[in-house]
């Protein structure tokens, strides 16, 4: 059963995929594409005999298998490793496939990559006869299905997935609509809508904004929108004052230095009257929102959402300028998220050490 589960799929997979190259002839030096019967024929049939023949004897590695695609998100430095049959489709980030030798097939593409390749993502890659392959993600975080033998080796770098986690159990992010990664998006940079929304709900105030019935003077807002309402409220309480007179522009990129001063506003360490952010990191060190680790990284890395979750989740332990009280306490206080919530969402993150 199991082995016409996977030769399903094996099949479904090629022939969807090289559909295109069914008058393609067999692969030479002179030119690599892989012919999409030999693919469908002697190397599917092959990787197949070899999964069999590996589960009967227990001598299978990986020894994990999954006969479905399976999704996972991982973190920098986390190695999937894969043996003959692994199917890997990378959604989100990037990875790098390593191998002493053998092939791995871009079935995508109807090629094969060399050792040290960056995956294309949404390209699907298939792992040949007698052939290890390790995986390695190379960005923050990534996304990715996989299918057949397979094996995890987990690094100890910062777990933004986990982070993010967090902060959806106590109400303070929600995914996007897309529909893989739980919608995090993590690799992506956030607009200035996303990072405006993630203020209001530091501040403890999102069932006041989406309560908000009034309008705003930006013409590329949508009246009645969801981003309308969180908008209109953040101009109505001089939050915002927007990109100018009658635009928002929500879908532009932030940086670090314009997020981490919505924080410094939350925290009550600057306010709307603050243009230059030239020292806004160095205010944050100061002020115990970041490391000064974390600030030298900000200032030199692409500001992504991950980073967004991560300030964001830090933040709740810095005190609320001039007094001993915490954020996550003035959260707390205003029924935002309970204790009991917020230990448990901690608890998820173990004990990271903060650079």
């Amino acid at each position: 059963m199991k082995k016409r589960a996977l030769t399903a799929a094996l099949f479904l997979l090629l022939s969807g995929a090289l559909g295109l190259l069914a008058a393609a002839s067999g692969g030479t030096a002179a030119d690599p594409l892989i012919s999409l019967s030999y693919l469908n024929g002697t190397f599917t049939q092959t990787a197949l005999d070899r999964i069999e023949a590996q589960r009967e004897s227990g001598s299978a590695a990986p020894a994990a298998f999954a006969e479905n695609w399976t999704e996972t998100r991982l973190k920098s430095g986390d190695v999937l490793s894969g043996s003959t049959g692994t199917l890997i489709l990378p959604l989100a980030g990037s990875l790098r496939a390593s191998f002493f030798s053998g092939a791995v097939v871009d079935v995508t593409e109807g090629t094969e990559i060399p050792s040290g390749s960056l995956l294309i993502p949404m390209h699907r890659y298939l792992t040949a006869e007698d052939t290890a392959v390790f995986f390695t993600v190379e960005s923050r975080t990534a996304v990715l299905d996989y299918q057949g033998p397979y094996a995890f080796s987990l690094s100890s770098a910062t777990d933004y997935n986990a982070i993010a986690e967090a902060l959806r159990s106590i109400g303070l992010f929600r995914g996007s609509l897309t529909g893989y990664g739980s919608g995090f998006d993590l690799e992506a940079a956030p607009t200035r809508l996303q990072a405006l929304i993630m203020f209001i709900r530091l501040l403890g105030e999102e069932d006041a904004a989406l309560a908000y019935t009034g309008t705003t003077p930006f013409t590329d807002i949508q009246p009645g929108s969801e981003p309308a309402r969180y908008v209109g409220y953040a101009y109505s309480m001089g939050y915002t004052n927007g990109y100018t007179k009658t635009t928002f522009r929500p879908s532009q990129k932030v940086n670090a230095y314009q997020y981490v001063e919505f924080v410094l506003r939350a925290l009550g360490y600057s306010s709307t009257g603050t243009t230059d952010l030239t020292g806004t990191l160095d205010r944050a060190a100061e002020c115990g929102v970041l490391t000064a680790g974390e600030a030298a990284a900000l200032a030199k890395e692409t500001f992504l959402r991950a980073d967004l979750v991560y300030v964001s989740w830090y933040a709740l332990d810095a005190q609320l300028s001039g007094t001993e009280r915490t954020l996550r306490r003035a959260l707390t206080d205003k029924g935002v998220f309970t204790d009991a919530a917020y230990q448990a969402a901690a608890a998820g993150l173990g004990s990271p050490q903060r650079p």
